[in-house]
């Protein structure tokens, strides 16, 4: 049913549009809930926070996009911490600090995936100020990184990235549940950058033109491309190159919201697959991982966390990492030193 959605969502036209009343409610208690969070923010927290999201539904590349950012920062000298929700996972108690070995069933499945790829605490609670605190309290760190936080007013920040995804834009401009967007676009205007994974068109800085994302236009528009960079067995630690797949049968599986650009980024690395796709979060179970013969299994990061302790002789995971422009590190790093909080020039 969500894959039916969103086909709709990202088509032409607005076949929904009988559930356009819902969408009026659905924007009304939206701006209620950021006028209400505005209103008792307590203000600025002694360290920079940036927040990375999306005002789509389903996948854009965030999580790569946080990683990236934290290696980054943490290159010019800071000490990032990452901040979650958490989704998808269901803990005894909270704040909860995420380790490389946390179950995603206690954390979520991009937590623990973001703490096993950048090696850097991650908390997670679903009132984001609570996780922030912590970390502060805790010393873990200097600067806040919140993932898939652009709707959680209650957290102040200092930095505002929007993350989109190239093919597919804004879909058809709607609101939910008419269209894909949790807000309305001039929404952007008060974001520092936009991202756009898998852009087509950029300058030699790898800015985005305004024209080249429909109905989406911002100053600050840079490209970021997802590049695949290992394969790893989930049982035994072995690594390949992601060209390995040339030629080879496997079955796909990616929960995930934009499962297409998995599959076709195995595509593009010539594989012949069965390509599977569940619904974001999901909670796999062995017999999901299927049986075809002389296929290799191939999943993603945030799958393979979940998958680890089932999973079979033959099931890998492709690992990708985020590719941005040094013009846009530069920005980001520039306007985090103009924050409150320590600098590192």
């Amino acid at each position: 049913m969500t894959s039916l959605i969103e086909r709709l969502w990202y088509a032409k036209g607005r076949p929904l549009f009988v559930l356009t009343p819902f969408s009026w409610l659905y924007r009304a208690v939206a701006e209620s809930r950021r006028r209400k969070a505005n209103n008792i923010n307590a203000g600025k927290l002694p360290v920079p926070v940036v927040v990375v999201g999306n005002i789509t539904a389903g996948g854009t590349g965030k999580s790569p996009l946080t990683a990236w950012l934290v290696d980054e920062i943490r290159a010019a000298g800071w000490r990032p911490v990452i901040l979650s929700r958490g989704y998808g996972g269901k803990s005894s108690g909270y704040p909860l600090l995420v380790t490389e070995d946390t179950l995603p069933s206690l954390a979520g499945d991009e937590p623990v995936m973001l703490a096993q790829a950048t090696g850097t605490p991650v908390v997670v609670d679903p009132d984001r100020c609570r996780g922030a605190a912590f970390a502060l309290d805790n010393a873990l760190g200097d600067v806040l990184i919140s993932d898939d936080g652009l709707q959680h007013y209650r957290l102040p920040r200092d930095i505002e990235l929007a993350v989109f995804d190239g093919a597919r834009g804004i879909g058809n401009g709607a609101l939910i549940p008419v269209g894909p967007l949790r807000e309305p676009v001039n929404r952007l205007d008060a974001v520092d950058f936009v991202i756009v994974n898998g852009a087509t068109t950029s300058d030699e800085d790898g800015r985005v033109p305004p024209e080249a994302l429909s109905g989406i236009k911002h100053p600050h528009m840079y490209a970021m491309n997802l590049q695949p960079t290992r394969l790893v067995n989930l049982k035994t630690g072995e690594t390949r190159s992601p060209e390995s797949l040339q030629g080879q049968k496997i079955r796909s599986i990616a929960g995930i919201g934009n499962p297409t650009r998995f599959f076709d980024t195995l595509k593009r690395l010539g594989a012949k697959q069965i390509a599977v796709p569940f619904p974001d979060h999901h909670r796999f179970r062995p017999e999901d991982l299927g049986t075809e013969s002389g296929h290799l299994l191939v999943m993603t990061a945030k799958d393979g966390v979940k998958c680890r302790g089932f999973a079979p002789d033959n099931a890998w995971v492709l690992y990708v990492e985020a590719e941005l422009p040094k013009a846009f590190s530069e920005a980001i790093l520039a306007k985090l030193r103009a924050c409150s909080g320590p600098s590192t020039s």
